[in-house]
């Protein structure tokens, strides 16, 4: 409500404060519009209709743009007298009145749609498949496996005779108490000599968290700590910033990014200093990208008869059932597992999965950065970047590098709401397994950890795994020969993703394109790496994936616990 005398100035202030804190929030928060002003008026009237007769009887320009493409397309003969009446009058408005005067145009825009939204795609596409790091030698094997049979959404679960067993209490090592005071010694004076950085895994955008609004996820302020509203970066780098204060040595923090969020985020990191970060503060850019593929007719069939349906009206269902047929005659006339580029270039490609952040850090040089920067460095803290709780803690870092792992999971117990498979005896081994990668839900159930998704990583021994060493970090053709063949031996994971192929003036198609990822989890299950598991409090290793569990996790003190680890 405003003074009479000021709405005027009132209004524009309004706009113009919206306007700013849109252009600030876009990247971290879904807009549905571009936020206006609006002023309300008392319609003395009510609800009114107005009479129009002759030639003035038509309906709005936009009305017809609709509909007379589709009486175009009848018999003649079929249309009725005053139809054609309507239509003839339509011609003559089309020619003497001013409203009408763009309709002819817009017919035929409607008749026969431009295709110039693909006109450049050859030469775009290739640009921004080299610009984030495209690999065509391991995009060739992942389409001949696929075209082959060896992968598919099939495929994606172990199989049936597959043993799953649940891990046991003498697998893990359970430090939701605490660890003894010599690894916790070990852990102090790792962080005293900067022997430990932290990585942050930014690069998704974190669909589930705004329903697909293609937004930062990492730059979201999604809940109010230490005074003010605080994005899932700043919380983190916060909590660096306590660590560093307490053991007297700058922590140094990678965020990974992908094509999807680094410009955002290196924006964000630029215009805020690093959230008032005093250490070193990396951004590694994604060098891993995927060219989605023409779905195979075989994982189309999969996935609408073999996983759960809603059953509809026998109308509907026969509607489904010819969008489907038509689906499936274009998968046929493209090419089954071809190369999808009939569309946008951002379309076209899709993120390959989290297993390829950390070999992004030694394509793009971060990794050697951060050992040039500090030849101590030994190990490093592996978390996403919803994981709030996730710290420094040195009693664990203590007990990885007690243990002589190269790599420490953290896990925690499981509950209703976790969903993703977890730790297991797969055949006899010990290892994390995914939830699509199980053959039966009922197999999920039955495991008592959920993986958190935190690694603590022995760097010298990860490089051995690559068949690397520091050293050989500068040599770019050796690492890639390495990442490709740990790549061909990690699962690629299938799934169809509907994409929005537009044309026209406003007209869209959706296809089902397939895409595949790699996830990093399934490194637990290569024999030369050796993983210890240790248990570690929920308020430490839960991850925020939806808004509707902040409600609980205010509740439960997991906010105040997290709050307590920050230095803002």
């Amino acid at each position: 409500m405003f003074r009479p005398e000021r709405k005027a100035e009132a209004q524009d202030a309004m706009q113009r404060i919206m306007a700013e804190s849109k252009r600030e929030l876009e990247d971290a928060a879904p807009f549905a519009m571009e936020p206006v002003v609006y002023d309300f008026a008392i319609n003395e009237r009510g609800t009114a209709a107005e009479l129009l007769c002759g030639e003035h009887s038509l309906m709005p320009e936009r009305y017809y743009a609709l509909t007379v493409p589709l009486l175009l397309r009848q018999d003649s003969r079929l249309i009725s007298p005053n139809r054609r009446r309507e239509l003839d009058s339509l011609a003559i408005a089309s020619r003497s009145q001013s409203s009408y005067a763009g309709f002819v145009q817009n017919l035929f825009d409607r008749l026969l749609p431009s295709t110039s939204t693909t006109d450049g795609q050859a030469q775009s596409l290739p640009e921004l498949l080299k610009a984030h790091g495209f690999d065509r030698v391991e995009h060739e094997a992942i389409r001949t496996d696929l075209q082959n049979g060896r992968i598919g959404l099939a495929q994606n679960r172990l199989p049936i005779n597959t043993q799953i067993e649940d891990a046991s209490p003498e697998d893990v090592i359970d430090a939701r108490g605490g660890v003894e005071e010599r690894p916790r010694q070990l852990g102090i004076n790792a962080l005293r000599e900067g022997r430990v950085a932290v990585v942050s895994l930014a690069g998704g955008a974190g669909s589930r968290w705004t329903r697909g609004a293609g937004v930062v996820k990492a730059l979201n302020p999604f809940c109010k700590l230490g005074g003010r509203y605080r994005s899932f970066i700043e919380l983190h780098l916060a909590k660096s910033a306590r660590t560093s204060a307490e053991y007297g040595k700058a922590i140094s923090h990678v965020i990974t990014t992908s094509y999807l969020t680094h410009g955002p985020i290196e924006e964000y990191l630029k215009k805020t200093g690093n959230p008032g970060y005093r250490g070193p503060v990396l951004l590694s850019p994604g060098r891993s990208i995927g060219l989605r593929l023409v779905p195979m007719v075989r994982d189309l069939h999969f996935a609408w008869e073999e996983t759960a349906q809603q059953s509809l009206d026998e109308q509907k269902e026969k509607m489904r059932d010819s969008v489907r047929m038509a689906l499936t005659e274009w998968a046929r006339s493209a090419g089954e597992g071809s190369d999808y580029t009939d569309n946008l270039p951002l379309q076209c490609i899709h993120p390959t999965g989290h297993w390829y952040e950390i070999p992004n850090m030694l394509r793009n040089g971060v990794l050697r950065a951060l050992l040039a920067a500090n030849p101590e460095l030994q190990h490093l803290l592996v978390h996403n970047i919803d994981t709030t709780g996730v710290h420094l803690d040195p009693g664990l870092l203590g007990m990885h590098i007690d243990t002589g792992a190269a790599m420490t999971v953290e896990v925690i117990a499981r509950q209703v709401e976790d969903h993703g498979g977890g730790l297991a005896r797969v055949d006899g081994r010990l290892r994390l397994v995914e939830g699509l990668a199980l053959p039966s839900e009922e197999a999920e159930w039955s495991l008592s950890y959920y993986n958190s998704n935190t690694f603590w990583i022995d760097i010298d021994r990860l490089l051995a795994i690559f068949s690397l060493d520091r050293g050989a970090l500068d040599d770019a053709e050796r690492v890639n020969r390495s990442i490709r063949e740990v790549a061909a031996r990690m699962p690629s994971y299938i799934t169809l993703k509907d994409v929005k192929r537009r044309w026209g003036k406003g007209q869209e198609d959706v296809f089902p394109v397939t895409q595949f990822e790699k996830l990093f989890v399934d490194m637990t299950a290569l024999p030369e790496i050796v993983c210890k598991y240790a248990v570690v409090s929920r308020r430490r290793g839960q991850q925020l994936k939806e808004p509707a569990q902040l409600d609980s996790w205010v509740r439960d003190g997991s906010a105040e616990f997290v709050e307590s680890l920050a230095h803002f």
